[in-house]
């Protein structure tokens, strides 16, 4: 019996504060990185896909954006007054 399945991993890069192209408010927007590993036998072995998007706080809405674009809006936020360290992980199985 093999057991396998996929691991998300969900990284917050950055919070920027921009106006939503949904509900037109200036809000502040998470960036995201959303990582997705192959698992066998519950141990995580390599990235299937890795997503990165901004979510609006006001409204919800998601952005997908290029890895280009969120590094350009991360750097944009380390030069910023907080220069927060993000990145921590957060786990969603699925099976």
């Amino acid at each position: 019996m093999i057991i396998f399945g996929t691991k998300g991993y969900l990284y917050q890069l950055a919070i920027l504060t921009l106006v939503c192209g949904q509900c037109g408010n200036p809000a502040a927007h998470t960036l995201r990185k959303r990582l997705t590993k192959f698992t066998l036998f519950f141990v995580p072995l390599f990235p299937i896909s890795t997503k990165y998007l901004t979510q609006c706080t006001f409204c919800g809405a998601e952005q997908k954006v290029t890895k280009e674009q969120a590094e350009q809006l991360q750097a944009q936020s380390a030069g910023g007054p907080s220069g927060q360290a993000y990145g921590q992980p957060q786990q969603h199985d699925r099976f």
